[in-house]
C-alpha cells in the first residue's frame, strides 16, 4: 500500500511508480527508478517539470538496456518538499523498491535521481532491492556541526556514481565531492564525474551525461563491462576518482 501523509495541512497523494518504460523483451531483467527534482520544504504536489526532465532520462536509459530487459519507471512523489526529518521524497522511493519487488519480483534495481531525487537515491540504497544508485547534481545540505552528517554506510555493497556540474548554481558540487569522498570510505564502488562549465541541468553535455549513466546502469545491474573511465573512476583513489572529469564526446566510442 502507498504511503499517505499530511504534508502542512494538505493531505497529501500517494506515491506511485507511474507507467514503465521501455522492454519488449519477454521478461523483465532489471528497472531503474528514476527520482525527480524537489524542494527541501513544499506542502505541493510533484513537479510537472521535473516529471518531464524524468521521464526524458528514464526513455535514454530504457532504450539501452532493451536488449537487457531494462524497464524505466519516474516514481510519482506524494509531494515535492522533503521536509526536514520526514524526509518524504526518501520514504517514496523506499516504497517504490519494494513495489519494484511485488510487481517483478527478484530484479536489481538502481535509483536514478536528480537534484533532491539523488539525495532521495542516495538515502534510499539501503533497500535490500538495490543494487546501484546514479546521483545526478544531488542536493545535499551544508555542513552543520550541530545536525548528524548526511548518512553513508546505506551505500556499502551498492555501486555509486555521482555526477555534478561545476557552475551548478543551484547545488553545490563541493557538498557533494565531500560526500563522495566519505562514501567512498564505506564503499569501494563509489566515483563522481565533473562535468566542467555545466549547471544542475547539465544541458551543455547531454548527450555525454546520458552515454555515462547507461553505460554505469547496464554494468552495475547486468555485469556490462565498464567503460575506461568508469573503470578508472572506480579503481583511483580519493581525490581521482571523485573527480574525475567528464570528457567531450563521451560515449561515441564506448568499449563493450
Amino acid at each position: 500500500m502507498a504511503p499517505n501523509a499530511l504534508v502542512g495541512t494538505a493531505v497529501a497523494r500517494a506515491a506511485g511508480l507511474g507507467r514503465p518504460v521501455g522492454t519488449s523483451a519477454p521478461a523483465v531483467g532489471g528497472v531503474v527508478l528514476l527520482l525527480p527534482d524537489g524542494e527541501p520544504e513544499s506542502a505541493r504536489g510533484p513537479s510537472p517539470v521535473a516529471h518531464a526532465a524524468a521521464l526524458a532520462t528514464a526513455r535514454r536509459l530504457a532504450r539501452a538496456g532493451r536488449a537487457e530487459g531494462l524497464v524505466a519507471h519516474v516514481v510519482r512523489y506524494r509531494g515535492r518538499g522533503w521536509n526536514g526529518a520526514d524526509e518524504r521524497l526518501a520514504v517514496d522511493a523506499r516504497w517504490a523498491a519494494s513495489e519494484v519487488v511485488r510487481r517483478y519480483g527478484d530484479v536489481p534495481v538502481c535509483l536514478a535521481g536528480r537534484g533532491m531525487g539523488a539525495r532521495a537515491a542516495l538515502r534510499a540504497a539501503g533497500h535490500t532491492a538495490v543494487g546501484a544508485v546514479l546521483a545526478l547534481a544531488p542536493w545535499l545540505p551544508e555542513d552543520d556541526v550541530a545536525a548528524a552528517p548526511e548518512p553513508v554506510k546505506q551505500l556499502a555493497g551498492r555501486h555509486v556514481l555521482i555526477v555534478h556540474g561545476t557552475n551548478d548554481a543551484r547545488t553545490d558540487p563541493e557538498l557533494s565531492y565531500r560526500l563522495a569522498e566519505r562514501a567512498k570510505k564505506a564503499n569501494r564502488s563509489t566515483c563522481r564525474f565533473e562535468v566542467h562549465s555545466d549547471g544542475h541541468a547539465l544541458r551543455e553535455h547531454r548527450a555525454e551525461v546520458a552515454s555515462l549513466a547507461a553505460d554505469f546502469v547496464l554494468g552495475a545491474l547486468f555485469g556490462h563491462p565498464f567503460s575506461r573511465p568508469v573503470a578508472d573512476a572506480f579503481a583511483a583513489p580519493p581525490p581521482l576518482g571523485l573527480r574525475m572529469p567528464l570528457a567531450s564526446g563521451f560515449g561515441r566510442a564506448l568499449r563493450r
